[in-house]
């Protein structure tokens, strides 16, 4: 049988840290997504989709969010089973009551550790959390799990198979080799937000839709063709819309950035794409204004979201700059005063720099025509 996997969805994510305009745009695509992973399963001849936990991103989502998640997938004929995870766990009275009032029979939700056999001889063994953080292998009853004559035996759980840090969550951990112990044929794993094979039978799906400067490879969903006696053929199908980039440049002058500017934006889909970019390098202050000029009035109006780190990308100012400002009295004296300090550098040295650059910029707004 083959089947979509899929994990993350994280709907009702705030992104709080972004303008209003892009909030709107992250948010509604997590909805999108939902329809591309319909579409997806249709194109697949899939019957099923398994979400390995959080579907939403908290357990008190508002009701919008609920009905467009299941407006969304009531449009597609594929079965949706839904676990639980540990940002929208399964309490009594909670969250999943709400969501069990509105769905209809082509959505499941795994609240209860009990198998399901989702046809003759193919077994579910969900994990649903039941705690934000459980101390236990959620995945410890699969070995207690009854399958009658089961030719299939699929997993869904959600948890860390390693320490990821900071980059996924460190409770909830899940035994390694869970698909040999419990002889699974696959095991579905949400909570790692990238594409992730652990072995020929385990894998985490990854978020569909990228939500973070992690990693640049889009959102993932994968597609899973499940046969008794042998290995799963796994093959993961692009789903996100918005790229998120995280780009180093060294440049030291104009000519240089300009080509890097160019190139990504020959291979990028610019509309689509958030960008973190950090400068370094040493050049002209001149170059070093208009390279900033450019992020600020071009590339940031092509991009969905630029953020820029320029700290290390000293300008100094040319023999022509100084000359240019030489001859304006007060204001030559002034610049080659902070020339002298961020020379020496120290604790002045940097606010030498920023200021001796403010200088610049006022002096050429003044000699623009």
């Amino acid at each position: 049988m083959k089947i979509i996997h899929s994990a993350d969805w994280q709907l009702g994510k705030p992104y709080g840290r972004f303008e209003p305009e892009v909030r709107a745009a992250l948010s509604e695509a997590r909805f999108d997504v939902i329809d591309r992973i319909g579409r997806l399963a249709s194109d697949n001849n899939a019957s099923h989709v398994f979400v390995a936990g959080d579907v939403f991103d908290t357990e008190g989502p508002e009701d919008r969010t609920i009905v467009q998640a299941i407006s969304r997938m009531s449009r597609h004929a594929c079965r949706w089973w839904l676990l639980p995870g540990n940002h929208d766990f399964a309490r009594n009275g909670g969250l999943w009551d709400r969501v069990r009032r509105r769905v209809g029979g082509g959505i499941t939700i795994l609240s209860d550790p009990e198998p399901l056999e989702l046809e003759p001889g193919a077994w579910l063994l969900p994990a649903p959390l039941v705690h934000r953080h459980n101390l236990d292998d959620p995945t410890d009853l699969f070995d207690t799990m009854e399958t009658p004559g089961a030719r299939l035996r699929i997993g869904v759980a959600h948890g860390s198979i390693r320490d990821f840090g900071s980059r996924g969550e460190t409770k909830n951990q899940i035994a390694p080799d869970r698909a040999k112990r419990s002889t699974l044929d696959y095991l579905a794993l949400g909570d790692w937000h990238g594409a992730l094979k652990v072995d020929a039978r385990t894998w985490y799906s990854g978020t569909p839709e990228t939500d973070s400067f992690q990693r640049d490879d889009p959102g993932h969903a994968l597609v899973v063709d499940i046969e008794a006696g042998r290995e799963p053929v796994v093959v993961p199908a692009r789903t996100g819309r918005f790229q998120w980039l995280v780009r180093d440049w060294t440049v030291n002058d104009r000519a240089a950035f300009d080509a890097e500017c160019d190139q990504l934006l020959a291979v990028i889909d610019a509309p689509n794409t958030l960008l973190q970019l950090s400068l370094a390098g040493i050049t002209g202050l001149s170059d070093r204004i208009a390279m900033l000029g450019r992020l600020e009035n071009d590339i940031s109006h092509r991009l969905r979201h630029l953020v820029v780190r320029a700290d290390d990308l000293v300008g100094r100012p040319s023999e022509e700059d100084l000359a240019a400002l030489a001859v304006e009295g007060m204001l030559g004296a002034a610049a080659a005063k902070l020339n002298v300090k961020i020379e020496v550098g120290g604790q002045d040295g940097p606010v030498a720099k920023r200021a001796l650059e403010r200088l610049f910029v006022e002096y050429s707004r003044e000699e623009q025509p």
